[in-house]
């Protein structure tokens, strides 16, 4: 790295403050994105308060006694992990009848056979 000299001080200022002025309006640019975390825990209330249909306590309770739901469970809290959720949520996605012939469709071409 060269010396800074008395000289040189001005235009080493400069330089600092354009670069200062940088990183400020790539900070400002991020701070207006909008950020979802992706490692927010749901207790119950806060998951029945998130599902679609807004289940009772006692139908959660029961979809986790028979594990059809993720959870996770440390001493006595019960936590729900919001990825996971998510991708369970997305996973009773039924199909629309569009989509159910196309997957036909496919699966009849792999198979060597026409498509009526």
């Amino acid at each position: 790295m060269d010396k800074i000299t008395y000289d040189k001080l001005p235009e080493a200022i400069g330089y600092l403050i354009d670069k200062v002025e940088s990183l400020e309006m790539i900070l400002q640019a991020k701070s207006q994105q909008p950020v979802e975390p992706s490692n927010l825990w749901f207790n119950i209330d806060e998951l029945r308060t998130y599902l679609p249909d807004k289940p009772a306590r006692a139908t959660v309770y029961s979809w986790v006694s028979s594990k059809h739901i993720p959870s996770h469970k440390n001493g006595k809290r019960l936590r729900f992990f919001k990825p996971e959720i998510d991708q369970w949520l997305s996973l009773g996605k039924r199909k629309s009848e569009g989509e159910l012939q196309i997957e036909a469709a496919e699966y009849l071409n792999r198979k060597g056979s026409k498509v009526v």
